[in-house]
């Protein structure tokens, strides 16, 4: 199967509330796992909503890191998005379970951009 990239979401559960709601440490781990995985940051966005809760995007050349949080219920929804193969999206996953102290984790791969070889151009 010919794919344009590889999207995968990651639910997270029951994670470390304080951290959920910490907008500073959530950008720290958005960038860490970008270094970790060697994509490129061309911009970001983070915003912490009132009272709880943080969204955050990473561009990163190769398309998007996103974070988005209820520490309230103890729990993050996390995109990464990669184009081509410069980098092993799963690693990435990694970095959030460990960083977010998830007791509980799923991982659903999707493959974006099914097209056939000859309209490659």
């Amino acid at each position: 199967m010919n794919a344009l990239g590889t999207h995968l979401l990651l639910e997270l559960k029951d994670c470390d509330r304080y951290i959920l709601n910490d907008l500073s440490a959530l950008r720290n781990i958005l960038l860490s796992a970008a270094r970790e995985v060697g994509a490129t940051v061309v911009g970001e966005t983070f915003h912490r909503f009132n009272p709880h809760g943080v969204t955050g995007v990473l561009a990163i050349a190769e398309s998007h890191l996103c974070i988005h949080t209820w520490p309230e219920y103890g729990y993050a929804a996390v995109d990464i998005f990669t184009c081509g193969d410069s980098f092993n999206p799963e690693k990435a996953t990694e970095i959030f379970v460990s960083e977010l102290h998830a007791k509980e984790h799923s991982i659903i791969t999707l493959k974006r951009g099914i097209i056939p070889i000859a309209s490659k151009v």
